[in-house]
């Protein structure tokens, strides 16, 4: 069995563009950013950026344009691909690998709060929390080890 599988958290490069395809779907494009801390040979601090494209299908893509913003972290759950054409200019052949989306999760907003996930599954949308939890209620007394049946 073989594995293409991506995850990543970054902001976003830029705000998502949403476009139709011939047979009506919807599809979006964006960037992300993700960054890495490390230490060189002499023992400085680096940082490397990277930059990821982004493409996410349907009804995704059209929730994707409308919460997402340039600057706003995201997870990203989705695939690598790696198209070609075609130049028509210099006429050599071009290529440009992005990341498929299956499912994303917004990441926190400005408030300090998370937002919920979206996948093409209504069915694993987040559901409300119960509105009262039942309060657990522990024993004043201290437990004897040796009260215990097993």
């Amino acid at each position: 069995m073989y594995i293409n599988k991506v995850f990543l958290y970054g902001n976003l490069t830029r705000d998502p563009e949403l476009k139709a395809l011939p047979s009506g779907s919807q599809v979006a494009s964006f960037g992300i950013a993700t960054n890495r801390t490390y230490k060189d040979k002499d023992g400085n601090k680096q940082e490397q950026t990277e930059f990821h494209n982004i493409t996410i299908f349907g009804k995704q893509a059209e929730v994707a344009t409308q919460y997402l913003k340039k600057g706003r972290p995201v997870f990203i759950e989705g695939r690598l691909q790696t198209r070609s054409w075609d130049d028509k200019d210099s006429g050599k052949k071009m290529y440009r690998t992005e990341i498929i989306v299956d499912n994303f999760q917004f990441g926190p907003s400005a408030g300090g709060e998370s937002s919920g996930n979206f996948s093409g599954d209504t069915a694993s949308e987040p559901k409300p929390a119960a509105a009262s939890a039942a309060k657990v209620e522990y024993p004043d007394d201290d437990i004897n080890p040796e009260d215990i049946p097993f």
